[in-house]
Protein backbone atom coordinates (compact mmCIF):
# COMPACT_ATOMS: atom_id res chain seq x y z
CA UNK A 1 0.00 0.00 0.00
CA UNK A 2 1.39 3.23 -0.82
CA UNK A 3 2.25 6.37 1.50
CA UNK A 4 0.14 8.99 1.68
CA UNK A 5 1.51 12.09 -0.13
CA UNK A 6 2.71 14.78 1.69
CA UNK A 7 4.05 18.03 -0.37
CA UNK A 8 6.51 20.98 1.23
CA UNK A 9 5.94 23.88 -0.62
CA UNK A 10 8.27 26.31 0.88
CA UNK A 11 11.34 26.00 3.23
CA UNK A 12 10.42 24.75 6.92
CA UNK A 13 12.38 23.41 9.49
CA UNK A 14 14.48 19.90 9.53
CA UNK A 15 12.15 19.67 12.75
CA UNK A 16 9.13 19.70 10.68
CA UNK A 17 10.02 16.75 8.48
CA UNK A 18 10.68 15.08 11.14
CA UNK A 19 7.93 15.30 13.05
CA UNK A 20 6.25 14.24 10.08
CA UNK A 21 7.85 10.60 10.50
CA UNK A 22 8.28 7.93 8.51
CA UNK A 23 4.60 7.37 7.26
CA UNK A 24 4.60 9.22 4.58
CA UNK A 25 6.27 9.91 0.90
CA UNK A 26 7.20 13.86 1.40
CA UNK A 27 7.71 15.57 -1.85
CA UNK A 28 9.54 18.75 -2.04
CA UNK A 29 8.15 21.45 -4.59
CA UNK A 30 8.44 25.54 -5.23
CA UNK A 31 5.23 27.00 -4.27
CA UNK A 32 5.19 29.83 -5.75
CA UNK A 33 6.26 28.07 -9.20
CA UNK A 34 2.14 27.44 -10.57
CA UNK A 35 2.56 25.08 -13.13
CA UNK A 36 5.02 22.68 -10.99
CA UNK A 37 2.72 22.93 -7.81
CA UNK A 38 -0.49 21.89 -9.99
CA UNK A 39 1.55 19.01 -11.23
CA UNK A 40 2.39 18.32 -7.19
CA UNK A 41 -0.77 18.63 -6.28
CA UNK A 42 -2.36 16.37 -8.30
CA UNK A 43 -1.11 12.79 -5.74
CA UNK A 44 -1.02 15.30 -2.76
CA UNK A 45 -3.18 13.90 0.25
CA UNK A 46 -1.65 16.94 2.45
CA UNK A 47 0.56 20.03 1.76
CA UNK A 48 2.57 22.09 3.92
CA UNK A 49 2.71 26.03 3.33
CA UNK A 50 4.38 29.46 4.78
CA UNK A 51 2.76 32.58 3.21
CA UNK A 52 4.28 32.82 -0.46
CA UNK A 53 2.26 29.97 -1.53
CA UNK A 54 -0.90 31.09 -2.62
CA UNK A 55 -3.27 27.89 -1.91
CA UNK A 56 -6.57 29.29 -4.03
CA UNK A 57 -9.89 27.55 -5.34
CA UNK A 58 -7.61 27.00 -8.54
CA UNK A 59 -5.20 25.26 -6.53
CA UNK A 60 -7.58 23.06 -4.21
CA UNK A 61 -9.20 22.23 -7.54
CA UNK A 62 -5.96 20.70 -8.81
CA UNK A 63 -5.66 18.46 -5.89
CA UNK A 64 -8.36 15.80 -6.03
CA UNK A 65 -6.91 13.61 -3.02
CA UNK A 66 -6.03 16.80 -0.97
CA UNK A 67 -7.30 16.28 2.68
CA UNK A 68 -5.32 18.83 4.34
CA UNK A 69 -3.92 22.35 4.32
CA UNK A 70 -1.35 23.30 6.93
CA UNK A 71 -0.14 26.69 7.15
CA UNK A 72 2.75 27.14 9.28
CA UNK A 73 2.03 30.00 10.76
CA UNK A 74 -0.91 32.09 12.21
CA UNK A 75 -2.20 33.83 9.04
CA UNK A 76 -4.19 32.27 6.71
CA UNK A 77 -4.50 35.13 3.86
CA UNK A 78 -2.98 32.51 1.41
CA UNK A 79 -5.04 29.94 1.71
CA UNK A 80 -9.03 30.37 0.52
CA UNK A 81 -10.81 28.23 3.02
CA UNK A 82 -14.02 28.74 2.05
CA UNK A 83 -13.15 26.54 -1.12
CA UNK A 84 -11.14 24.42 1.14
CA UNK A 85 -14.72 23.74 3.22
CA UNK A 86 -17.01 23.35 0.06
CA UNK A 87 -14.04 20.86 -1.47
CA UNK A 88 -13.99 18.81 2.12
CA UNK A 89 -10.41 19.73 2.86
CA UNK A 90 -9.54 20.49 6.18
CA UNK A 91 -7.10 23.54 6.98
CA UNK A 92 -5.15 23.79 9.92
CA UNK A 93 -2.22 26.18 11.01
CA UNK A 94 -0.31 27.09 14.29
CA UNK A 95 -2.07 29.71 16.42
CA UNK A 96 -0.08 29.54 19.36
CA UNK A 97 3.68 29.26 17.39
CA UNK A 98 4.74 33.27 17.39
CA UNK A 99 3.08 34.51 20.48
CA UNK A 100 5.77 34.73 22.33
CA UNK A 101 8.09 36.35 19.59
CA UNK A 102 5.13 38.89 19.31
CA UNK A 103 4.94 39.42 22.90
CA UNK A 104 8.83 39.68 22.64
CA UNK A 105 8.91 41.97 20.16
CA UNK A 106 5.91 44.62 21.31
CA UNK A 107 8.19 44.94 24.34
CA UNK A 108 11.04 45.46 22.42
CA UNK A 109 8.94 48.62 20.64
CA UNK A 110 7.71 49.84 23.86
CA UNK A 111 11.71 49.48 25.06
CA UNK A 112 12.91 51.26 21.79
CA UNK A 113 10.77 53.83 22.06
CA UNK A 114 11.41 54.78 26.08
CA UNK A 115 14.89 55.34 25.22
CA UNK A 116 15.04 55.85 21.75
CA UNK A 117 17.44 53.16 20.82
CA UNK A 118 16.95 53.00 17.12
CA UNK A 119 17.55 56.96 16.63
CA UNK A 120 21.00 56.59 18.83
CA UNK A 121 22.46 53.48 17.39
CA UNK A 122 22.38 55.65 13.99
CA UNK A 123 23.30 58.81 15.26
CA UNK A 124 26.26 57.02 16.90
CA UNK A 125 26.67 54.78 13.81
CA UNK A 126 27.55 58.07 12.03
CA UNK A 127 29.98 59.19 14.48
CA UNK A 128 27.92 61.71 16.49
CA UNK A 129 28.08 61.39 20.02
CA UNK A 130 24.63 62.99 20.87
CA UNK A 131 23.57 61.60 24.53
CA UNK A 132 21.68 64.38 25.82
CA UNK A 133 19.96 64.26 22.52
CA UNK A 134 18.81 60.70 23.18
CA UNK A 135 17.32 61.05 27.18
CA UNK A 136 14.58 58.52 27.67
CA UNK A 137 11.88 57.98 30.41
CA UNK A 138 12.00 54.54 32.32
CA UNK A 139 9.01 52.36 32.24
CA UNK A 140 8.45 52.09 35.91
CA UNK A 141 5.61 53.26 37.44
CA UNK A 142 4.56 53.99 33.73
CA UNK A 143 0.89 53.02 32.95
CA UNK A 144 0.32 50.53 29.79
CA UNK A 145 -2.71 50.23 27.96
CA UNK A 146 -3.25 46.94 26.24
CA UNK A 147 -6.22 46.74 24.07
CA UNK A 148 -6.56 43.46 23.43
CA UNK A 149 -6.51 40.66 26.45
CA UNK A 150 -6.07 37.79 24.82
CA UNK A 151 -2.86 35.43 24.59
CA UNK A 152 -0.25 37.51 23.28
CA UNK A 153 -1.84 40.51 25.77
CA UNK A 154 -1.71 38.80 28.73
CA UNK A 155 1.98 37.38 27.82
CA UNK A 156 2.90 41.15 27.25
CA UNK A 157 0.98 42.11 30.66
CA UNK A 158 3.26 39.49 32.85
CA UNK A 159 6.57 40.56 30.54
CA UNK A 160 5.84 44.88 31.56
CA UNK A 161 4.14 43.91 35.02
CA UNK A 162 8.39 42.76 36.18
CA UNK A 163 9.19 46.86 34.90
CA UNK A 164 6.78 48.10 37.38
CA UNK A 165 4.43 49.58 35.08
CA UNK A 166 0.57 49.85 36.20
CA UNK A 167 -1.25 48.14 32.96
CA UNK A 168 -4.83 48.90 32.00
CA UNK A 169 -6.48 46.71 29.64
CA UNK A 170 -9.77 46.97 27.26
CA UNK A 171 -11.49 44.46 26.11
CA UNK A 172 -14.92 44.32 26.03
CA UNK A 173 -15.18 39.85 26.36
CA UNK A 174 -12.93 39.92 29.51
CA UNK A 175 -14.40 39.46 32.87
CA UNK A 176 -13.73 41.47 35.82
CA UNK A 177 -12.28 38.25 37.34
CA UNK A 178 -10.01 37.35 34.84
CA UNK A 179 -8.14 40.82 34.54
CA UNK A 180 -8.29 40.31 38.43
CA UNK A 181 -6.43 37.17 37.68
CA UNK A 182 -3.81 38.96 35.46
CA UNK A 183 -3.49 41.87 38.10
CA UNK A 184 -4.85 44.00 35.18
CA UNK A 185 -7.32 46.48 35.79
CA UNK A 186 -9.98 46.90 33.16
CA UNK A 187 -11.09 49.94 31.66
CA UNK A 188 -12.95 52.17 29.23
CA UNK A 189 -11.54 52.43 25.92
CA UNK A 190 -11.31 56.16 26.13
CA UNK A 191 -9.75 55.98 29.62
CA UNK A 192 -7.29 53.57 28.72
CA UNK A 193 -6.72 56.32 26.13
CA UNK A 194 -6.36 59.25 28.20
CA UNK A 195 -4.43 57.98 31.73
CA UNK A 196 -1.57 55.49 29.36
CA UNK A 197 1.97 56.68 28.61
CA UNK A 198 2.21 53.50 26.66
CA UNK A 199 -0.66 51.88 24.42
CA UNK A 200 -0.40 48.84 22.44
CA UNK A 201 -3.00 47.30 20.69
CA UNK A 202 -3.96 43.17 20.02
CA UNK A 203 -7.29 43.03 18.07
CA UNK A 204 -8.31 41.05 15.22
CA UNK A 205 -8.72 43.18 11.87
CA UNK A 206 -12.25 43.36 11.44
CA UNK A 207 -14.81 45.66 9.76
CA UNK A 208 -15.35 47.27 13.16
CA UNK A 209 -11.52 47.23 14.54
CA UNK A 210 -10.26 48.99 11.28
CA UNK A 211 -9.00 52.23 11.53
CA UNK A 212 -10.44 51.97 15.87
CA UNK A 213 -7.64 54.48 16.43
CA UNK A 214 -7.76 57.57 14.44
CA UNK A 215 -7.96 61.13 14.81
CA UNK A 216 -10.30 61.32 18.13
CA UNK A 217 -8.90 58.70 19.44
CA UNK A 218 -5.22 60.08 19.31
CA UNK A 219 -6.12 63.62 20.29
CA UNK A 220 -7.57 62.10 23.85
CA UNK A 221 -4.17 60.50 24.11
CA UNK A 222 -1.10 62.12 26.50
CA UNK A 223 1.22 64.61 24.27
CA UNK A 224 4.01 62.23 26.28
CA UNK A 225 2.23 58.92 25.23
CA UNK A 226 3.79 56.31 22.56
CA UNK A 227 1.45 53.84 20.60
CA UNK A 228 2.29 50.26 19.02
CA UNK A 229 0.94 48.46 16.61
CA UNK A 230 2.12 44.80 16.44
CA UNK A 231 -0.99 43.09 15.50
CA UNK A 232 -2.54 43.85 12.07
CA UNK A 233 -2.13 46.53 9.69
CA UNK A 234 -4.95 49.26 9.88
CA UNK A 235 -6.10 49.10 13.24
CA UNK A 236 -4.38 52.34 13.53
CA UNK A 237 -5.50 55.06 10.87
CA UNK A 238 -2.03 55.41 9.53
CA UNK A 239 -2.90 59.03 7.92
CA UNK A 240 -4.04 60.09 11.32
CA UNK A 241 -1.19 58.51 13.01
CA UNK A 242 1.28 61.19 10.73
CA UNK A 243 -0.83 64.16 11.66
CA UNK A 244 -0.97 63.50 15.44
CA UNK A 245 2.79 62.72 14.98
CA UNK A 246 3.45 65.83 12.88
CA UNK A 247 1.70 67.68 14.95
CA UNK A 248 3.23 66.97 18.42
CA UNK A 249 -0.12 65.13 19.59
CA UNK A 250 1.99 62.39 20.71
CA UNK A 251 5.31 61.53 21.70
CA UNK A 252 5.73 58.14 18.99
CA UNK A 253 4.95 55.12 17.45
CA UNK A 254 6.12 51.89 16.95
CA UNK A 255 4.83 49.87 14.17
CA UNK A 256 5.44 46.06 12.73
CA UNK A 257 2.24 46.13 10.49
CA UNK A 258 0.68 48.37 7.69
CA UNK A 259 -1.99 48.56 5.82
CA UNK A 260 0.08 48.11 2.66
CA UNK A 261 3.14 46.17 2.89
CA UNK A 262 5.76 46.63 2.00
CA UNK A 263 4.67 50.17 3.00
CA UNK A 264 6.47 51.90 -0.16
CA UNK A 265 6.77 55.82 0.38
CA UNK A 266 4.80 55.99 3.39
CA UNK A 267 5.85 59.21 5.20
CA UNK A 268 5.52 57.40 8.51
CA UNK A 269 8.96 56.12 7.55
CA UNK A 270 10.40 59.35 7.77
CA UNK A 271 9.40 60.38 11.04
CA UNK A 272 12.24 60.70 13.42
CA UNK A 273 9.84 59.78 16.74
CA UNK A 274 8.28 56.29 14.83
CA UNK A 275 10.18 52.65 15.19
CA UNK A 276 9.77 50.22 12.50
CA UNK A 277 10.14 46.84 12.02
CA UNK A 278 9.18 45.03 8.07
CA UNK A 279 6.28 42.57 10.18
CA UNK A 280 8.89 40.46 12.32
CA UNK A 281 6.32 39.20 14.88
CA UNK A 282 6.81 35.65 13.75
CA UNK A 283 10.55 35.82 12.17
CA UNK A 284 12.33 34.11 15.38
CA UNK A 285 13.67 30.58 14.82
CA UNK A 286 11.75 29.03 18.03
CA UNK A 287 8.90 30.69 16.43
CA UNK A 288 9.13 28.98 12.56
CA UNK A 289 10.18 25.43 14.52
CA UNK A 290 7.24 25.34 16.71
CA UNK A 291 4.69 26.14 13.42
CA UNK A 292 6.60 23.85 11.11
CA UNK A 293 6.31 21.15 14.14
CA UNK A 294 3.11 22.20 15.34
CA UNK A 295 1.26 21.85 11.70
CA UNK A 296 3.15 18.57 11.27
CA UNK A 297 1.70 16.93 14.06
CA UNK A 298 -1.99 18.18 12.98
CA UNK A 299 -1.10 16.53 9.09
CA UNK A 300 -0.62 13.24 11.25
CA UNK A 301 -3.29 13.66 12.90
CA UNK A 302 -5.81 14.80 10.03
CA UNK A 303 -4.52 11.81 7.53
CA UNK A 304 -5.42 9.49 10.64
CA UNK A 305 -8.58 10.52 11.06
CA UNK A 306 -8.65 11.74 14.27
CA UNK A 307 -9.47 14.78 16.19
CA UNK A 308 -7.11 18.02 14.94
CA UNK A 309 -6.97 20.62 17.70
CA UNK A 310 -6.22 23.30 15.00
CA UNK A 311 -8.49 22.74 12.44
CA UNK A 312 -9.78 26.49 11.38
CA UNK A 313 -12.44 24.49 9.24
CA UNK A 314 -13.99 21.58 10.71
CA UNK A 315 -14.66 19.85 13.93
CA UNK A 316 -13.00 16.89 14.85
CA UNK A 317 -14.96 13.55 15.25
CA UNK A 318 -17.78 11.99 13.36
CA UNK A 319 -20.80 14.63 12.62
CA UNK A 320 -24.40 13.23 11.37
CA UNK A 321 -25.80 14.47 7.83
CA UNK A 322 -28.68 15.81 9.78
CA UNK A 323 -26.60 17.79 12.18
CA UNK A 324 -23.88 19.59 9.63
CA UNK A 325 -26.63 21.80 8.35
CA UNK A 326 -26.82 23.66 11.85
CA UNK A 327 -22.96 24.06 11.88
CA UNK A 328 -22.53 27.45 9.51
CA UNK A 329 -26.33 28.66 11.12
CA UNK A 330 -24.61 28.42 15.01
CA UNK A 331 -21.91 30.37 13.66
CA UNK A 332 -23.59 33.11 11.99
CA UNK A 333 -25.81 33.39 15.47
CA UNK A 334 -22.79 33.36 17.53
CA UNK A 335 -21.61 36.69 15.42
CA UNK A 336 -25.37 38.11 16.47
CA UNK A 337 -24.90 37.01 19.60
CA UNK A 338 -21.58 38.99 20.38
CA UNK A 339 -22.89 41.94 18.58
CA UNK A 340 -26.05 41.97 21.12
CA UNK A 341 -23.43 41.41 23.84
CA UNK A 342 -21.44 44.82 22.97
CA UNK A 343 -22.17 46.76 26.21
CA UNK A 344 -20.83 44.38 28.67
CA UNK A 345 -18.36 41.47 29.27
CA UNK A 346 -20.22 37.82 28.64
CA UNK A 347 -20.11 35.62 32.15
CA UNK A 348 -22.52 32.75 30.57
CA UNK A 349 -23.71 31.77 27.40
CA UNK A 350 -26.25 28.57 26.87
CA UNK A 351 -26.41 26.49 23.83
CA UNK A 352 -30.20 25.60 23.89
CA UNK A 353 -31.18 23.29 20.92
CA UNK A 354 -34.98 22.37 20.49
CA UNK A 355 -36.99 19.76 18.32
CA UNK A 356 -35.89 16.61 16.36
CA UNK A 357 -32.16 17.62 16.96
CA UNK A 358 -32.07 16.84 20.24
CA UNK A 359 -32.19 13.02 19.21
CA UNK A 360 -28.73 13.11 17.74
CA UNK A 361 -25.01 13.95 19.20
CA UNK A 362 -25.12 18.20 18.67
CA UNK A 363 -22.25 18.41 20.93
CA UNK A 364 -20.54 20.29 17.73
CA UNK A 365 -23.51 22.86 17.80
CA UNK A 366 -21.88 24.27 20.97
CA UNK A 367 -18.72 24.38 19.36
CA UNK A 368 -19.90 26.28 16.32
CA UNK A 369 -21.79 28.39 18.65
CA UNK A 370 -18.70 29.58 20.47
CA UNK A 371 -16.54 30.21 17.34
CA UNK A 372 -19.30 32.40 16.46
CA UNK A 373 -19.04 34.45 19.17
CA UNK A 374 -15.22 34.92 19.39
CA UNK A 375 -14.46 35.10 15.46
CA UNK A 376 -14.55 39.14 15.46
CA UNK A 377 -13.67 39.57 19.08
CA UNK A 378 -10.42 37.90 19.45
CA UNK A 379 -7.14 38.52 17.83
CA UNK A 380 -5.93 34.84 17.33
CA UNK A 381 -7.89 32.54 14.44
CA UNK A 382 -10.77 31.09 16.31
CA UNK A 383 -11.07 26.96 15.72
CA UNK A 384 -14.12 24.58 17.36
CA UNK A 385 -11.11 23.36 19.50
CA UNK A 386 -9.73 26.94 20.66
CA UNK A 387 -13.25 28.65 20.96
CA UNK A 388 -14.16 26.76 24.39
CA UNK A 389 -10.47 27.71 25.84
CA UNK A 390 -11.25 31.13 24.80
CA UNK A 391 -14.39 31.03 26.76
CA UNK A 392 -12.82 29.42 30.01
CA UNK A 393 -10.02 32.16 29.55
CA UNK A 394 -12.73 35.13 29.97
CA UNK A 395 -14.49 32.62 33.14
CA UNK A 396 -17.37 32.63 30.58
CA UNK A 397 -19.63 29.62 31.75
CA UNK A 398 -21.01 27.45 28.78
CA UNK A 399 -23.46 24.98 28.52
CA UNK A 400 -25.73 22.91 26.00
CA UNK A 401 -29.09 22.06 26.55
CA UNK A 402 -31.20 20.13 24.68
CA UNK A 403 -34.99 19.62 24.89
CA UNK A 404 -36.88 17.36 21.99
CA UNK A 405 -39.84 19.94 22.22
CA UNK A 406 -40.16 22.63 19.82
CA UNK A 407 -43.28 24.34 20.03
CA UNK A 408 -43.07 26.58 16.40
CA UNK A 409 -40.42 24.84 14.34
CA UNK A 410 -39.16 21.58 13.77
CA UNK A 411 -36.09 23.05 14.93
CA UNK A 412 -34.76 25.98 16.72
CA UNK A 413 -31.56 26.90 18.50
CA UNK A 414 -30.65 29.41 20.82
CA UNK A 415 -28.08 31.39 22.44
CA UNK A 416 -29.02 33.49 25.96
CA UNK A 417 -26.22 34.39 27.99
CA UNK A 418 -25.61 36.85 30.87
CA UNK A 419 -24.03 39.90 30.94
CA UNK A 420 -21.70 41.42 34.10
CA UNK A 421 -24.14 44.11 34.34
CA UNK A 422 -26.76 41.42 35.21
CA UNK A 423 -28.81 42.44 31.70
CA UNK A 424 -29.14 39.14 29.21
CA UNK A 425 -29.52 38.75 25.47
CA UNK A 426 -30.66 36.18 23.44
CA UNK A 427 -31.20 35.01 20.25
CA UNK A 428 -32.82 32.10 17.98
CA UNK A 429 -32.42 30.49 14.61
CA UNK A 430 -33.62 27.99 12.43
CA UNK A 431 -33.28 26.30 8.99
CA UNK A 432 -36.22 26.49 7.14
CA UNK A 433 -38.13 24.92 3.79
CA UNK A 434 -36.50 22.79 1.27
CA UNK A 435 -33.41 24.96 0.41
CA UNK A 436 -32.80 24.98 4.53
CA UNK A 437 -32.99 28.75 4.76
CA UNK A 438 -31.09 30.07 7.73
CA UNK A 439 -33.39 32.74 9.61
CA UNK A 440 -33.03 34.56 12.81
CA UNK A 441 -36.48 33.62 14.98
CA UNK A 442 -35.75 35.61 18.33
CA UNK A 443 -34.03 38.45 19.16
CA UNK A 444 -34.25 39.64 23.34
CA UNK A 445 -37.26 37.69 23.43
CA UNK A 446 -39.30 39.49 20.67
CA UNK A 447 -40.24 36.95 17.89
CA UNK A 448 -39.15 37.80 13.98
CA UNK A 449 -38.28 36.01 11.25
CA UNK A 450 -35.63 37.60 8.91
CA UNK A 451 -33.24 35.77 6.31
CA UNK A 452 -29.57 35.99 7.62
CA UNK A 453 -27.62 38.17 6.14
CA UNK A 454 -24.37 39.94 5.86
CA UNK A 455 -24.90 43.58 7.03
CA UNK A 456 -27.83 43.31 9.75
CA UNK A 457 -29.10 46.54 12.07
CA UNK A 458 -31.07 45.98 15.46
CA UNK A 459 -32.91 48.61 17.13
CA UNK A 460 -35.41 48.62 19.80
CA UNK A 461 -36.79 52.33 20.69
CA UNK A 462 -39.96 52.67 22.34
CA UNK A 463 -42.89 52.00 19.93
CA UNK A 464 -44.63 55.37 18.29
CA UNK A 465 -46.06 56.37 15.03
CA UNK A 466 -43.41 57.28 12.13
CA UNK A 467 -40.54 55.48 13.09
CA UNK A 468 -40.27 53.73 10.16
CA UNK A 469 -39.96 56.09 8.28
CA UNK A 470 -37.82 58.26 10.02
CA UNK A 471 -35.06 55.48 9.86
CA UNK A 472 -36.22 54.31 6.34
CA UNK A 473 -35.36 58.12 5.32
CA UNK A 474 -32.20 58.53 6.76
CA UNK A 475 -30.81 55.43 5.70
CA UNK A 476 -32.41 56.05 2.14
CA UNK A 477 -30.58 59.81 2.37
CA UNK A 478 -27.34 58.05 3.05
CA UNK A 479 -27.86 55.52 -0.13
CA UNK A 480 -28.52 52.67 2.06
CA UNK A 481 -30.59 50.01 0.99
CA UNK A 482 -33.10 48.31 3.09
CA UNK A 483 -33.06 44.86 1.79
CA UNK A 484 -35.54 43.12 4.56
CA UNK A 485 -37.13 44.28 7.29
CA UNK A 486 -39.57 42.69 10.66
CA UNK A 487 -40.96 44.51 13.52
CA UNK A 488 -42.15 43.26 16.78
CA UNK A 489 -43.33 44.46 19.98
CA UNK A 490 -44.93 42.92 22.85
CA UNK A 491 -47.61 45.75 23.74
CA UNK A 492 -48.43 49.17 21.82
CA UNK A 493 -46.33 51.96 22.38
CA UNK A 494 -44.25 49.84 24.42
CA UNK A 495 -40.68 49.07 23.23
CA UNK A 496 -40.11 47.92 19.93
CA UNK A 497 -37.36 45.70 17.75
CA UNK A 498 -36.49 46.67 14.28
CA UNK A 499 -34.30 44.44 13.01
CA UNK A 500 -33.26 45.54 9.13
CA UNK A 501 -30.95 43.77 6.17
CA UNK A 502 -29.08 46.42 4.23
CA UNK A 503 -27.10 45.85 1.10
CA UNK A 504 -23.70 47.49 2.36
CA UNK A 505 -22.26 48.55 5.99
CA UNK A 506 -23.21 51.70 7.19
CA UNK A 507 -20.76 54.43 7.99
CA UNK A 508 -20.55 55.00 12.12
CA UNK A 509 -21.76 59.00 11.19
CA UNK A 510 -25.59 57.34 10.02
CA UNK A 511 -25.91 55.24 12.64
CA UNK A 512 -25.47 57.56 15.01
CA UNK A 513 -27.97 60.15 13.19
CA UNK A 514 -30.26 57.05 13.44
CA UNK A 515 -30.08 56.72 16.81
CA UNK A 516 -30.59 60.51 17.68
CA UNK A 517 -33.43 60.65 15.53
CA UNK A 518 -35.87 57.86 16.44
CA UNK A 519 -33.90 57.78 19.97
CA UNK A 520 -32.90 54.19 19.83
CA UNK A 521 -32.00 52.61 23.44
CA UNK A 522 -30.05 50.08 21.14
CA UNK A 523 -28.48 50.35 17.24
CA UNK A 524 -26.24 48.25 16.83
CA UNK A 525 -24.64 47.14 13.02
CA UNK A 526 -23.51 43.41 12.67
CA UNK A 527 -21.51 42.41 9.78
CA UNK A 528 -21.34 38.60 9.40
CA UNK A 529 -18.32 36.86 8.43
CA UNK A 530 -17.97 33.90 6.23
Amino acid sequence: MSKPVVLIAEILSPATIDALGPDFDVRQVDGTDRPALFAALADANAILVRSATQVDAEAIAAAPKLQVIARAGVGLDNVDIKAATTAGVMVVNAPTSNIISAAELTVGHILSLARHIPAAHNALAQGQWKRSAYTGTELYEKTVGIIGLGRIGALITARLQAFGTNVIAYDPYITSARAQQLGVQPVSLDELLEQSDFITIHMPKTPETTGMISTEQLKKMKKTAYVVNVARGGLIDEAALHEALVAGEIAGAGLDVFVSEPPEDSPLLALPNVVVTPHLGASTDEAQEKAGVSVAKSVRLALAGELVPDAVNVAGGVIDPYVRPGIPLLEKLGQVFSGLAHSSPLTSVDVEVRGELADYDVSVLKLAALKGVFTNVVSETVSYVNAPLLADQRGIGVRLITDAVSEEYRNVITLRGALADGTQVSVSGTLTGTKQTEKIVEINGYDVEVPIAKNLIVMQYTDRPGIVAVYGREFGDAGINIAGMQIARHTAGGQALSVLTVDSPVPAEILAAVRDAIAADVLIEIDITE
